[in-house]
């Protein structure tokens, strides 16, 4: 949880997993790095999120805090059966069928976004590659679900920022100031947007949580404004930190990056390795409701635990080589997205937005290349990068395949 260890967690792993796939840490501390050992635990009924009795215990005074307070009163952070309840209401958004239907909506956008970075970088200057493609094709996906106007859409990136550090493992005063900024801009915001839905129903999922709430006791009035807030910073965060980790990632594998070019069948295989090698998130928490044992560490009720996704992913005993970056590896189910019934609900869109888009931005963009250090944020929870400086340079391909000025070209 240092700045060194947040910057690059992966040592730190193997250190503690020569400990067991379990670690006791305190009397009710308890660290997961092991595969099948987290996977079962998120699964397993009797370890649930922290309710508001703990709450109160470890952090007294988090009512005082609006950032606290957002994510408390989410899905995110609630256990059956209000859990159950709230994520009943948004999952009609994020069902298969629906998300398959957004194809060629996330294919637009993305087309778009290259469009903007080959413009930027037309005479060999660095482009941003997380301002210009990996947050702006998310978030404008996420707020298109939301019915966000995309006037708006540039407000979000610092508020999520801000935001999320709350759920950092630990956060010190400061940090829990510029959460609470975050958290209150938010809030802020979809109260207004809420409004604007009263008076005017779209076909949007606020709409629809809206009408929930107005429709009688099935949301309170603090949890539409705190799911609405979950479900936009969650919806993008997650996917520009896997975008970003890909790509730095495929661009350290020529082959394999050029291999997907050619073969955007392919991308499914990819996209659940690139999240197994560098999870987007890192890690979750837990709290024993009754006693349990994993790992050969028993658990006596109220046993908090951090379940160190990232490092279950790179588990030896799941995946054999797990510092090697193999798409081709048979059986990939990383545990990025979680499991049990706090699986990611908008786990399927994150992966039709990866797999859409570095196919994509392989084939048109042959040229790219990193343009110096990319910086990562201090954060372990969320891992990703601040800045990613690309260059675009070479032959950029048009949308239909055509390379750059190459004139009755056949597609």
């Amino acid at each position: 949880m240092s700045p060194a260890g947040r910057l690059d967690p992966y040592p730190t792993y193997e250190r503690l997993r020569a400990y067991g796939p379990v670690v006791q840490a305190g009397p009710v501390f308890s660290v997961v790095t092991g595969y099948p050992e987290a996977d079962a635990i998120l699964r397993d009924a009797r370890f649930g999120v922290m309710d508001d009795d703990l709450r109160d215990q470890f952090l007294p005074g988090w009512r005082e805090s609006p950032a606290v307070l957002s994510i408390s009163r989410s899905m995110l952070r609630t256990n059956p059966p209000d859990h159950s309840r709230m994520r009943r209401l948004a999952a009609g958004a994020f069902t298969p069928r629906r998300i398959a239907a957004m194809r060629d909506v996330v294919v637009a956008q993305a087309d778009e976004l290259i469009d903007g970075m080959l413009a930027r970088g037309r005479d060999g200057a660095a482009v941003d590659f997380m301002a210009e493609f990996a947050y702006p094709l998310p978030v404008g996906v996420i707020c298109a679900l939301l019915g966000v106007p995309a006037a708006d859409r540039p407000l979000f990136r610092r508020w999520a920022t801000d935001l999320t550090g709350v759920l950092e493992p630990e956060i010190t005063p400061e940090e829990l100031a510029v959460a609470d900024r975050g958290a209150t801009e938010l809030r802020g915001y979809f109260t207004e947007l809420v409004a604007a839905r009263r008076r005017a129903p779209a076909d949007d999922l606020t709409t629809a949580l809206v009408q929930a709430h107005d429709g009688g006791e099935r949301l309170s009035g603090d949890e539409l404004l705190a799911n609405l807030i979950v479900l936009l910073v969650a919806g993008f965060e997650t996917t520009t930190n896997l975008l970003g980790n890909g790509l730095v990632v495929l661009l350290a594998h020529p082959r394999e990056a050029a291999h997907l070019a050619g073969h955007p069948e392919f991308a499914a295989g990819y996209v659940d390795e690139l999240l197994r090698y560098d999870s987007p998130v890192q890690l979750t928490s837990r709290m024993s409701t009754e006693p349990a044992r994993y790992g050969g560490v028993d658990m006596p009720a109220g046993t908090w635990l951090i379940v160190m996704l990232g490092a279950a992913n790179r588990d030896p005993r799941r995946y054999p080589e797990p510092q090697r970056f193999d798409p081709w590896r048979p059986q990939i189910h990383p545990l990025s997205f979680g499991a049990g019934p706090h699986y990611c609900l908008g786990a399927g869109l994150a992966r039709l937005e990866a797999q859409v888009a570095f196919p994509l931005l392989l084939r048109r963009l042959p040229g790219l290349a990193l343009a110096g250090a990319p910086e990562r944020r201090v954060r372990l929870t969320l891992r990703g990068y601040a800045t990613l400086p690309v260059t675009v340079a070479g032959s950029p391909v048009t949308r239909r395949g055509t390379p750059a000025g190459a004139a009755g070209a056949t597609p």
